[in-house]
């Protein structure tokens, strides 16, 4: 396994070590980083999504206008916004890659855009299904482009912190739905509902304008045959446009050889994480991280928080619009947080610390809802209240930025776009599951479904102790080795011997192909 100690006030780069790196002191990182907010802000409108939805479930208004929506027909609220993502991540792939990260990006905001309009429109049930149908459909392509982007503009030092934000920024469009929708909760009309819809439309139109403004993935560049372009954007992000600088020649060097190897491999096409011992691993991982970041027990709140606190006999919904909203705000403060020790703590403590901690949570949170149930006190259900807090501040410790941070690091450039399809459709597939069989659970069972939970956390925790292994303070590239060992495929300085083999043929290829056409000129 790679070594990733690394000296205190360094970071790594092709095996050796370099001072660190004050973003703040350099106008063009401290510029790259402030663009990469609207890239960023993908995430946020997923998680104004959720949050939007549990609040309109909770406004008289809308569910009066909706015909008062039972169990079954909630979760369809939430549930087709996932189909609609799932049918649209074949693409995904082909539109980051073909046509590169930021127009990946702007197709999926423009998609998003016509379904907020639609959404905000809607006359009755159907249409408003409709619209979220389209609205998953475009998230899922701008989220198949964004984590890319920034993990692969990303300065070496700064990679492992930025790509984990980028999840945890979910919680900020939830604040933002939560208490706009109890703002809203005061208009006696239609416009308390339709007004956060149409807000939904924001973040979109705030990425199509400035998304441009965002240089290009080295990487890409790389891939498509432009290395000119592909220096130029490292030495201006990361150097502040010095070409020579030595950190910007290692990374450019082993960029550029590794794509080349992977090209010359020809491991790009969708069943290469079946073929690999080191590839099936990372396909264990990808999946079971986005299996377990939503059937943790967090859908429950994520989604039908008010079903959770009708349980336990909080129903006013400026009460539980409250509870929404101060939840919301923590699991922010928690999630971002967490993201500033990824490279101190690693990945793998925080996955099992969490693990444990959501599985423990929701013992005391099941027995203090049988308690509630069995006796009505209201002690009981503040209890359940307290360990909703403490169960998130559990979760946000790993599962929220690193389920987007570890996955997208694991994977070769080559496999990138491909691999994180395989990690969203399980998200994908764990929330229409869960948001369809959520509520109707909790309609016929309450409390006892929460037992399912706490086995299922039980299962979750030895996989990840079985699983999951350190990457951290390890460059993009090199992650290959924690995985493929010596079969990794690495170029430059980092190169290992199945590489360097590669690497030779590369060269030999290209020199006879040179030769042979020399020769048929001089024919």
């Amino acid at each position: 396994m790679a070594d990733t100690s690394v000296t205190p006030g360094h970071f790594k780069v092709c095996g050796r070590e370099f001072p660190t790196v004050k973003w703040w002191r350099l106008k063009n990182l401290r510029s790259a980083y402030f663009l990469l907010f609207f890239v960023v802000l993908t995430s946020a409108t997923n998680g104004y999504d959720g949050s939007m939805v549990n609040g309109l479930l909770s406004l008289p208004q809308f569910k009066n206008y909706m015909n008062n929506p039972s169990g079954s027909i909630k979760g369809l609220f939430s549930g087709i916004m996932f189909l609609g993502s799932l049918l649209a991540l074949p693409i995904t792939p082909y539109i980051a890659d073909g046509l590169g990260r930021r127009w990946g990006i702007c197709i999926g905001s423009i998609i998003m855009i016509f379904a907020v309009v639609l959404q905000s429109a809607s006359v009755n049930f159907q249409m408003f299904i409709a619209a979220r149908f389209f609205l998953g459909f475009g998230v899922a392509i701008a989220h198949g482009s964004a984590p890319l982007l920034i993990t692969e503009l990303c300065h070496p030092q700064h990679r492992a912190i930025f790509t984990t934000i980028y999840n945890t920024t979910w919680y900020i469009g939830s604040i933002i739905a939560a208490w706009l929708t109890y703002g809203t909760n005061n208009i006696g009309n239609q416009w308390s509902w339709r007004v956060p819809s149409i807000v939904q439309a924001l973040p979109s139109i705030l990425q199509i304008t400035c998304v441009w403004f965002v240089p290009e993935s080295p990487r890409w560049y790389i891939s498509k045959g432009q290395p000119e372009r592909a220096l130029k954007v490292l030495a201006h992000v990361h150097a502040e446009g010095d070409s020579e600088d030595e950190v910007v020649q290692l990374e450019y060097e082993e960029i550029k050889e590794t794509i080349a190897i992977e090209k010359e491999a020809e491991q790009t096409g969708w069943l290469e994480l079946f073929k690999t011992k080191g590839n099936r691993h990372r396909l264990l991982i990808l999946l079971s991280a986005g299996l377990f970041s939503q059937w943790s027990g967090n859908g429950l709140v994520s989604y039908y928080i008010t079903g959770v606190l009708d349980g336990i006999g909080i129903t006013d919904p400026d009460t539980q619009l409250v509870i929404n909203g101060c939840l919301n705000i923590w699991n922010m403060i928690v999630a971002t947080t967490m993201c500033f020790f990824v490279d101190k703590i690693g990945r793998r403590p925080l996955f099992l610390a969490s693990t444990a901690g959501m599985m423990i949570c929701f013992i005391v949170w099941t027995i203090c809802s049988e308690r509630y149930d069995a006796t009505k006190i209201e002690a009981n259900g503040s209890a359940v209240v307290a360990m909703i807090f403490l169960y998130y501040t559990c979760y946000n410790s790993a599962w929220s930025g690193l389920l987007v941070g570890y996955t997208v690091e694991i994977l070769p450039f080559s496999l990138r776009a491909k691999g994180m399809c395989y990690m969203f459709a399980m998200v994908d597939l764990a929330l229409f599951f869960n948001t369809y069989v959520n509520p109707v659970a909790l309609d016929h069972i309450e409390w006892k479904y929460y037992i399912v939970y706490c086995v299922w956390l039980a299962a979750e925790l030895t996989f990840v102790y079985f699983f999951y292994i350190e990457t951290k303070n390890t460059p993009l590239e090199e992650i290959a080795k924690h995985f493929d060992g010596d079969a990794a495929l690495i170029g430059g300085a980092a190169a290992t011997e199945k590489g360097r083999i590669l690497e030779h043929d590369i060269h030999e290829k290209g020199t006879t192909t040179a030769t042979t056409e020399v020769h048929e000129d001089k024919v």
